[in-house]
């Protein structure tokens, strides 16, 4: 596997992983009439925006150059925190081998790297793989509710400080 920094010509492979591992890893949780309405084309059109500018994202691709995994992150969004997490995504069949945490060492290493000494991160309640970010010592701060399609749920939002 290889880490870089994405490039626009990504935006296609960044939009595969995002629409794909939403749809696998919220089965069950999100409405599948909403995970089915996801749209690869509407994603890289929101990719190209984001990778047109100023961007902290990077991918993790397979020696064939098929991006399975990227990060996201930067300055937090709100101005309540330093940094933040924006989207940390991988395909089913790369989880489990070690590709998250390089990918959110990267993050870590980023957001230490732009003067940061903590990290925001939103993460659904009901995600199954929530607990990844637990075990960095994440702490949760508060909660929210969150419309998606046309449904109620509810977000934790954890800080991280950097030792």
């Amino acid at each position: 596997m290889h880490y870089r920094k994405a490039e626009i010509q990504d935006a296609e492979g960044l939009a595969h992983v995002h629409v794909h591992s939403w749809r696998t890893t919220y089965s069950g949780i999100v409405s599948g009439e909403y995970l089915q309405s996801l749209s690869i084309a509407e994603r890289k059109n929101k990719w190209i925006g984001i990778l047109s500018g100023p961007h902290h994202t990077y991918v993790c691709e397979r020696e064939d150059g098929k991006i399975v995994g990227f990060v996201s992150f930067g300055k937090e969004r709100t101005g309540d925190y330093e940094g933040e997490l924006y989207a940390l995504y991988l395909l089913k069949e790369h989880q489990g081998k070690g590709i998250g945490e390089e990918l959110f060492g990267i993050a870590t290493s980023g957001l230490r790297n732009l003067g940061f000494t903590t990290m925001w991160i939103w993460v659904l309640k009901e995600n199954p793989s929530k607990h990844f970010y637990y075990k960095y010592k994440s702490e949760l701060i508060k909660e929210k509710i969150l419309t998606i399609g046309n449904e109620l749920h509810r977000e934790e939002g954890l800080l991280l400080k950097f030792k």
